[in-house]
């Protein structure tokens, strides 16, 4: 079992939690961890990258000059990637790096990548994230309350969709707010703090005893 604390936005501990590993799935599957943080970045390439090859050039496809009793080397016509103004030898086209894991996969890659940041003490769970309205300082000063720095990445996590605390932290460098139903392997490992609210992170262990996604 792991203790997990519950602060209020002054840093105060006001609750715990107890966390079965179990639910996690017991420990830390690297490879399929792996697996989603490469999909993770595959997924983010464009692959909108193109060259002209030899069949997209201008100029006439004819032999410039015989093959044999010129004296000068052996060529082809003036489209050929050897000459200035030919098309590019194995020229680029437009092409998706997209990859795909199976639902079970991508959700045990998710509970992994929790686990992880729960056994190195990189997650924070907070009572509660409201915003009347947005104020980026006031979610500064909830950060560093929690121990949370500047220098730090911080996934804050919330159970559903808030325009106010969005904003507030929007213009924070390092800082991204994503709803529980959203998170991934690769988000998780890609900033070095999660901040959770509790009732986001119960939400989580519920919806994995129910085999949901």
């Amino acid at each position: 079992m792991i203790d997990l604390a519950v602060y209020n936005r002054d840093g105060q501990e006001v609750d715990s939690l107890k966390v079965d590993e179990s639910a996690l799935g017991s420990s830390v599957r690297y490879p399929l961890l792996k697996q989603a943080i490469v999909m993770y970045h595959a997924n983010k390439r464009l692959g909108t990258a193109a060259t002209k090859g030899r069949s997209m050039a201008v100029g006439s496809g004819r032999k410039l000059f015989r093959q044999k009793g010129t004296g000068f080397a052996r060529v082809g016509n003036r489209r050929t990637g050897k000459r200035v103004g030919g098309g590019v030898t194995f020229a680029k086209v437009v092409r998706s790096f997209r990859k795909r894991m199976p639902k079970k996969q991508r959700r045990l890659a998710r509970n992994s990548a929790i686990l992880a940041k729960l056994l190195s003490n990189n997650v924070v769970v907070v009572d509660g994230l409201n915003f009347e309205k947005p104020h980026t300082s006031d979610f500064v000063n909830i950060l560093s309350n929690l121990k949370i720095l500047s220098k730090d990445s911080c996934l804050v996590t919330i159970s559903d969709y808030d325009d106010n605390l969005y904003k507030s932290a929007k213009n924070i460098p390092k800082v991204s707010v994503m709803p529980a139903v959203e998170l991934n392997a690769g988000d998780i490992c890609n900033h070095r703090k999660m901040l959770i609210t509790k009732e986001a992170f119960l939400s989580l262990l519920v919806k994995d005893e129910a085999g949901e996604n």
